[in-house]
């Protein structure tokens, strides 16, 4: 690990438990916070992630003060329970209708900039069970109480049939040698892939937001790019219990982060790309007559930052629900 990471490491890195709830309202003074949640087919959990959230950091102290949840094409009731547990429900698709829709969780998220309001956003995904607010406190302590820090992403512990750790599959296969090879000041992040974080929206609305399942890392990198090391954080959260996903799922995402890497590298001119990367991955399933491979389109589609779209005008003017 690079000097410099080190060094990082010890000076952005703390727990939950660091940033208690009333030290977080001292810190607040005007700055106004949305909690986002991307969900899709999430109704078994969605409705108390949202209830939580509403009781402990809304009603019982003033420390959120917008609930948004982006519902990405659900088929199942997350909408409506999203929306009975008190939260504001976007269908994805009705945002920004202008603009030909586009599949995947960073979608979600970046259209979400153009529907909240918040100086801070937090990004919280819908499918966590054993759900506690301190993921919400937690993620906003830096940025409430360091005016440097431009994002903070979550760590913790994975848990994996039964073993405290063992979860995390693509980041310790495919995220975390990416980031090692390629940008080494991003080595020091525990969970580069988690999907709990928070940033400023004047940093948020001047990156771009890959559609597919490479939006964490993309956000990372670019990130680095924009703001430097020094403005990114990471914060202990403990312990996150949620679905897990086939490992061919798991393929098909693995795929998505190289495509985002690979964009990256050539931006950044780290790679001289003499032919263009196939946007195809073949897998196979054992049938009865043998292996059978199915092929799916792994592209992976970006957003502008938001800030050049034409009609967005940022968190000025709005008004808080």
């Amino acid at each position: 690990m690079l000097p410099e990471v080190e060094v990082w490491l010890r000076r952005r890195t703390t727990t939950s438990s660091d940033w208690p709830l009333p030290s977080l309202l001292a810190a607040k003074g005007t700055t106004t916070v949305s909690v986002v949640l991307p969900a899709r087919n999430e109704a078994a959990t969605v409705g108390e992630i949202v209830t939580a959230i509403r009781r402990d950091l809304m009603e019982a102290v003033p420390l959120v003060d917008e609930l948004v949840v982006i519902d990405s094409r659900s088929t199942d009731d997350t909408a409506s329970r999203a929306a009975s547990a008190g939260a504001a429900v976007h269908a994805q698709d009705e945002i920004l209708p202008a603009l030909k829709p586009l599949d995947g969780k960073g979608e979600a998220l970046w259209k979400s900039l153009a529907v909240t309001s918040g100086d801070l956003l937090v990004f919280v995904d819908a499918d966590l069970r054993s759900f506690t607010t301190t993921f919400v406190t937690g993620l906003l302590g830096p940025l409430l109480t360091d005016p440097g820090v431009a994002y903070v992403k979550g760590c913790y512990d994975r848990p994996l049939h039964g073993q405290r750790a063992g979860g995390g599959r693509v980041t310790e296969l495919v995220a975390r040698p990416l980031l090692n090879l390629h940008w080494p000041r991003l080595a020091g992040f525990v969970q580069p892939l988690a999907g709990e974080y928070a940033g400023r929206r004047t940093a948020l609305e001047r990156v771009p937001f890959v559609t597919g399942y490479g939006v964490e890392l993309g956000l990372l990198v670019d990130l680095l790019e924009l703001a430097g090391l020094d403005a990114l954080a990471q914060v202990d959260l403990g312990r996150r219990v949620h679905s897990h996903q086939s490992t061919e799922a798991l393929g098909g995402m693995s795929a998505q982060i190289l495509h985002t890497a690979w964009a990256r590298l050539e931006r950044q001119s780290k790679i001289v790309s003499l032919d263009p990367p196939s946007p195809r991955l073949s897998q196979f399933r054992r049938t009865p007559g043998g292996h059978a491979p199915t092929t799916r389109d792994v592209s992976v589609p970006e957003r502008p930052p938001m800030l050049t779209v034409d009609g967005y005008a940022g968190n000025s003017g709005r008004t808080l629900r």
